[in-house]
């Protein structure tokens, strides 16, 4: 057995070092890898390839793992992805299929498709194609691409029990979200992971502002072909430095980075077009859609998720508020799709939150949720939690009845001279000011590589932004109690520039005290003694403060009021800690620099529109917290 797993492990090094990058898995694609036992789907299982027809005749790739055992029915796991059902070819099987091992290996029919117009499926691809809410003739939808392949499905595949599951993470589980629309009456149970809810504040947009770190992968979604293909027709620009910071910063501004993509790159077109919150951007959002829902969900996220974070909690809020079926969500100390990887040690950048916690949800969470609503197990109970959600700063489960919890209030932490964060605001009011120079911004991150999803900053010391002058900070005394957040955050800033355009970008911290250890996860130059752990952060793009659809510029130095809410969090600022807020304009280059200088299309910015500017941050500003008590 171990001379198995050392060989294992050798094949899958050798092999992603093969790797080209044209190869490389798609932004937000999981490779999961399971080394603790050998289980081989080529042993168990049959493939077959079908080409099934739509109602408006283009025909989708299918490829379908059937048990060999057939001495009984199976329930069909299916996800339909933009990101190929590969390896292709009969012959050719995956190292792991499904949802997780477990499903895997007690035996299920597990389905793959191609989405219309990508890899080997037929037709047009749409990005985050619009929902049709009364579809007639041969209209089509993402609903109505999964209806029929489900239609034909239970009907053409042998030994299927006549109950069918769908599931995905990122952008498949953005198809799994739009399965659960005009709903197949066989689809009993579905999983949205990580699921993008709406591209103008999941990945690419951020309440406005463009996140550079994701540019690159505009070649994913951008480029389209006009036939089936096994192969890529998609390649990423060669930047020619794996310092994003200062490539960025060369590149600056947007418009020089037009040489590396042309209008062939439809994504990056639409992108630098469609600039506010217009129709464009409002029919592709699935959240609003997601009414009198039928099948049993199960939403999953990882709490430091740097790219779909609005997705999961919007969608489980959604469908919570507008549907009466059986929706449970669970949230993790995970970044991008960890929870469908096994480490032995679950670790986001250098914070270290537990062993095993992966396998535990794969087994006695996600396993028991499918053989429940597909196979009857449970006698009549799934024994799963309304919420089950990970405290990341007790780093233990909790389970809760709503989410966010019943048992909370609010309360509001005053941005205060000297540095100062208390619940009591200061009557003299007064203001902090700094000068932001976009030319000069401030990094996300202290690494440099060049990445598709940055992921690890999400737990990042801030001690480097805390220490510059164009970040004001305002942090507690040593706290004597716990302190805990359970939910969203809303920070309430009044604030003024001398420029008429400003990003306002806060951070909640958690400051270890300074007796506090490392553990074998920490970087080599970092101490978590006296750490900041980023525990949420957002940006508002300042236009955008009275509407996403109604972008204004700032009055110089007239005083303003800012809204800007962060996506839940579930962390406990333990007794001796101190809580910590940030407030920057900038985010370089996770986000992309904002000139200062109100401009209609930050596309279309100049190099001369990028000035330096003071803001203020006045001493009223609040942060409301959602406590449980």
């Amino acid at each position: 057995m171990i001379f198995q797993r050392i060989t294992l492990f050798l094949f899958l090094f050798i092999t992603l070092l093969g790797c080209k990058p044209t190869e490389t898995p798609a932004v937000a694609e999981v490779i999961q890898v399971e080394v603790e036992s050998i289980y081989s789907p080529q042993e168990h299982y049959t493939k077959k390839e079908v080409m099934v027809e739509m109602r408006d005749g283009i025909k989708l790739h299918t490829t379908i793992y059937s048990p060999k055992d057939t001495s009984k029915t199976y329930p069909m796991l299916m996800m339909r992805t933009p990101y190929s059902c590969r390896p292709y070819g009969e012959n050719q099987f995956r190292s792991k299929i499904g949802p997780n091992k477990y499903l895997m290996e007690e035996g299920n029919i597990m389905v793959y498709q191609d989405v219309r117009g990508r890899w080997n499926s037929e037709g047009v691809y749409d990005n985050m194609r619009p929902y049709i809410p009364n579809k007639t003739g041969t209209q089509i939808d993402e609903a109505s691409d999964t209806y029929d392949t489900i239609e034909w499905l239970v009907n053409n595949v042998e030994n299927n029990n006549g109950k069918v599951g769908t599931y995905g993470i990122s952008y498949p589980g953005f198809y799994a979200t739009y399965s659960l629309l005009d709903s197949h009456p066989a689809l009993k149970a579905v999983s949205p992971q990580a699921c993008i809810g709406d591209f103008f504040f999941d990945d690419f947009i951020h309440n406005g502002a463009f996140l550079l770190s994701y540019w690159r992968a505009t070649s994913v979604f951008g480029y389209m072909k006009d036939q089936p293909t096994t192969e890529s027709w998609y390649t990423f620009p060669d930047i020619g430095t794996e310092d994003q910071h200062q490539f960025f910063l060369d590149h600056m501004p947007l418009s020089k980075l037009n040489k590396f993509y042309d209008s062939t790159n439809v994504f990056m077109e639409q992108l630098k077009t469609h600039v506010t919150y217009d129709e464009f951007w409002q029919s592709r959002g699935i959240i609003q859609h997601l009414k009198d829902i039928k099948p049993a969900t199960m939403i999953v996220g990882g709490l430091f998720d740097a790219e779909d974070l609005y997705g999961p909690f919007n969608t489980y809020k959604s469908i919570e508020n507008n549907s009466d079926n059986y929706n449970t969500v669970v949230f993790g100390p995970w970044s991008h799709g960890d929870w469908a990887r096994n480490k032995a040690r679950q670790v986001v950048g250098n914070i270290y939150f537990g062993d095993s916690i992966s396998d535990d949800f794969q087994k006695n969470v996600e396993t028991k949720f499918f053989n429940h609503f597909l196979k009857g197990e449970g006698n009549g109970q799934t024994a799963l939690p309304e919420a089950h959600m990970f405290n990341t700063g007790t780093k233990s489960w909790e389970s809760f009845e709503a989410w966010p919890p019943k048992n909370t209030t609010t309360e509001s932490y005053y941005m205060q001279p000297y540095e100062h964060l208390t619940q009591q605001p200061n009557k003299m009011y007064g203001a902090s000011e700094f000068i932001s120079d976009p030319k000069k911004p401030v990094p996300y991150t202290e690494d440099i590589k060049v990445g598709f999803t940055p992921r690890k900053f999400m737990t990042d010391d801030q001690r480097f932004a805390s220490r510059r002058p164009d970040v004001l900070t305002f942090e507690t005394e040593i706290l004597e109690d716990d302190v805990t957040l359970a939910g969203d955050i809303l920070t309430k800033l009044y604030v003024s520039t001398t420029g008429t355009a400003a990003d306002w970008i806060v951070k909640v911290i958690d400051v270890f005290p300074a007796d506090t250890k490392n553990t074998e996860d920490v970087q080599d130059h970092l101490k978590l003694s006296n750490y900041h752990m980023m525990v949420r952060s957002e940006v508002l793009r300042g236009r955008f403060r009275n509407g996403m659809s109604k972008p204004e510029p700032f009055v110089p130095n007239e005083k303003t009021k800012v809204n800007l809410k962060l996506q839940d969090v579930f962390h406990t600022f333990k007794k001796g800690h101190k809580i910590q807020v940030q407030v920057q304009s900038t985010f370089f280059p996770y986000i992309d620099a904002n000139p200062q200088t109100y401009v209609d299309n930050i596309f279309e910015a100049k190099e001369s529109d990028f000035q330096k500017q003071t803001h203020k941050v006045y001493n009223d500003s609040s942060i409301e917290f959602t406590v449980i008590k």
